[in-house]
């Protein structure tokens, strides 16, 4: 392959949020973004949605010890070949004949992951049969991109900060893009500093807990239960007290290392509003990080898309907060572009983790490749 050629890829997301598998096609050439091609979303049902939850608490009851789960595993495998399998024929028929994907980068679900620490090892696991979705897409397809560099010493997240770096090349002055998944993480792109990017701290993933907790649906929707309630600034300040949050980077987070336990005895609409006070103020301490202060957030995932959140975020933050479609990009869909992206730089051996991303101790490569 020409390393300079750009070429359609195709990448898949299936968060810890359990709520879909996101696909999108991007013309790229590993370090810019030529252009946008189609989507899709592959919504979860309630059935697929439980045994993927059935395999992430057997993983966490295993956590690398004793048996594997692998009849648990193996259920989630199936659920997750179908739904890639239906996304990715949602996204072909919207192709024409010149703009099919040659690659394809699948992330697969994530049911454990440890970061390092001074006494132990990092460790990561996604899930998924990639030898299947090879053989039905009919294409090479790059996976299991956190391994290699979790076995080097680095955090094995995030691996989105690279492809926030390509999508923010016309911009001026440094500034941060924000992703709202189970799990916060922030990107630094300046033209005068390294590349910075680590998790800083819970984001959806308490809060739907909170809320599928008491029977009251899968999500804050639209953000009515944090908006009626009152945020616990003290029970925020010991949250906040946690050593995590001061801890210098890189560094990433497990989505369950912050849950909704954490607001057990305040009512339901005061937990809402004050886990989603701890997500936005996790962002502000986040900010704090960075070498030089920021422009702009630029927020993407799924939490852009709770008003309550988002006025948080505009009341904690020292600066301008923006939504990734106020950037003319696509919200939904940013992390599984990111893995496309990450397709075509790991065939090209391109790096895709870094010193300032997650700890590794030089640039380095990742990606397996499944050839068809």
């Amino acid at each position: 392959m020409d390393d300079f050629s750009p070429v359609w890829s195709i990448g898949f997301m299936s968060g810890t949020s359990l709520d879909a598998v996101d696909a999108a096609m991007i013309l790229t050439d590993g370090h810019r973004v030529l252009e946008f091609g189609p989507t899709a979303e592959r919504t979860y049902t309630d059935v697929e949605r439980e045994i993927l939850a059935q395999a992430v608490r057997a993983a966490r009851d295993w956590n690398w010890l004793g048996v594997k789960p692998e009849a648990e595993f193996e259920k989630a495998r199936k659920v997750l070949t179908q739904t890639h399998k239906d996304a990715f024929m949602d996204v072909i028929r919207q192709c024409s004949p010149s703009n099919r994907p040659v690659m394809a980068g699948v992330h697969g679900q994530t049911v454990l992951h440890r970061a390092p620490t001074e006494d132990r090892s990092g460790a990561t696991l996604q899930i998924l049969d990639q030898h299947a979705l090879a053989d039905a897409f009919g294409i090479p397809l790059f996976y299991d991109f956190r391994s290699a560099d979790v076995a080097a010493g680095g955090q094995g997240a995030p691996l989105a900060p690279i492809y926030h770096q390509a999508l923010c090349a016309s911009l001026h002055g440094p500034v941060a893009v924000l992703n709202l998944g189970g799990v916060a993480n922030l990107t630094f792109v300046s033209d005068s500093e390294p590349l910075l990017g680590f998790d800083c701290g819970p984001a959806n993933g308490p809060i739907d807990e909170w809320v599928e907790g008491h029977g009251l649906g899968k999500f804050d929707e639209n953000g009515r239960l944090a908006m009626a309630g009152t945020v616990h600034e003290g029970a925020l300040a010991g949250w906040l007290d946690n050593a995590w949050f001061g801890e210098a980077l890189p560094k990433s987070l497990d989505r369950f290392d912050f849950s909704a336990n954490l607001a057990r005895g305040l009512s339901v609409e005061d937990g809402a509003a004050s886990l989603t006070a701890l997500s936005a103020s996790g962002v502000a301490l986040g900010l704090k990080l960075f070498p030089k202060p920021v422009s702009r957030v630029i927020v993407c995932g799924g939490g852009r898309r709770n008003p309550a959140l988002m006025n948080e975020l505009r009341k904690r933050c020292p600066c301008r907060v923006v939504t990734a479609e106020d950037m003319g990009w696509r919200g939904d869909s940013i992390e599984a572009e990111a893995f496309a992206l990450l397709a075509v730089r790991s065939a090209r051996e391109l790096p895709i983790s870094f010193p300032g991303t997650t700890g590794v101790s030089e640039p380095m490569t990742g990606g397996r490749q499944v050839h068809v």
